[in-house]
C-alpha cells in the first residue's frame, strides 16, 4: 500500500518525499486512556512535516486524529500547529486537491466498497446514510476512473465493521462478530474483493476472512488506482 501511494501520487505529478524519522501519530496511546503519551508523539510529528505543502496519508483515522486532536494536544506549544491544517486522506487529496480526469489503472473485478466510519463521518469520503442527503462518494469517483472496475456497495452500506480501535480489544466478542456480519454483507453483493481507504478496517475483516476461510479478498483503494504503474 506505501509503495502503490507513492507511485500513484508521482504518476499524478506530485512531488513526493517521505520523511525517515516520522514515528506513529500518537492515536493508539490517546485512544488508550494515555493523551499526555500521545503529546510528544504530536511534537516530532509537527515538526517532521511542518515544511511539506501537504501530509497525506493513506488512513483515515491517523488523519483525522491529526486534524482533529493536534492543536489540543499541542496547546502548550508557543507555536500554531502545522500539520492540522494540510494533513489529508490520500483520496481525499487525490479527489478534492489534484482533481485528475483519467488514470492509468484497469482493474477487471467486481469490488465492494467499505465505507469506514472516521472516514464517512469525519473527513466526508461520502455521505453518511444517518443525515438523509444526497448521496455521495469520494472513493466511487476515484474508482470511475480505473477501465474494468465494478462498483457496488453492501447493504447497510456504511455500518461500522466493528473494528473501533481499542473497542477490538476490549470488547472482542462484539467486535469480531460485528466484522463477520459486515464480511458476509460484502459477500452478499457478489464482489471478488472488499475495497477501502482505512487499513484497519481491511485488516479487522481479513483475519475474520482468514480465520473463516470465506471466499473474497481485501484490497486498499489505492492498490486499485496504482494497478499497473
Amino acid at each position: 500500500m506505501g509503495i502503490a501511494s507513492y507511485k500513484l501520487l508521482k504518476s499524478l505529478g506530485v512531488d513526493v518525499d517521505y520523511p525517515l524519522n516520522q514515528t506513529c501519530c500518537g492515536q493508539p496511546m490517546a485512544n488508550a486512556g494515555f493523551e499526555n503519551k500521545a503529546v510528544d508523539l504530536a511534537r516530532h510529528f509537527d515538526e517532521q512535516f511542518k515544511n511539506y505543502d501537504y501530509i497525506v496519508g493513506p488512513s483515515a483515522s491517523c488523519v483525522v486524529f491529526v486534524r482533529d486532536n493536534y492543536s489540543r494536544l499541542l496547546k502548550e506549544d508557543k507555536h500554531r500547529c502545522a500539520s492540522e491544517g494540510k494533513i489529508y486522506d490520500i483520496c481525499e487529496f487525490i479527489h478534492d486537491i489534484v482533481k485528475p480526469s483519467s488514470l492509468k489503472a484497469k482493474f477487471p473485478h467486481k469490488v465492494s466498497l467499505q465505507n469506514s466510519c472516521h472516514g464517512v463521518r469525519l473527513m466526508k469520503l461520502s455521505s453518511a446514510s444517518e443525515l438523509n442527503i444526497p448521496y455521495f462518494s469520494k472513493l466511487r469517483d476515484l474508482l470511475s476512473l480505473v477501465e474494468g472496475v465494478e462498483v457496488v456497495e453492501p447493504e447497510r452500506k456504511d455500518e461500522c465493521c466493528g473494528f473501533g480501535g481499542m473497542f477490538a480489544v476490549e470488547e472482542d466478542a462484539v467486535s469480531v462478530q460485528m466484522g463477520h456480519d459486515k464480511v458476509m454483507r460484502h459477500i452478499a453483493t457478489g464482489a471478488e474483493y472488499i475495497v477501502g481507504a482505512d487499513s484497519s478496517c481491511l485488516m479487522h475483516q481479513n483475519g475474520i476472512i482468514a480465520r473463516d476461510k470465506l471466499p473474497i479478498k481485501t484490497l486498499h483503494i489505492v492498490e486499485i488506482l496504482a494497478a499497473g504503474l
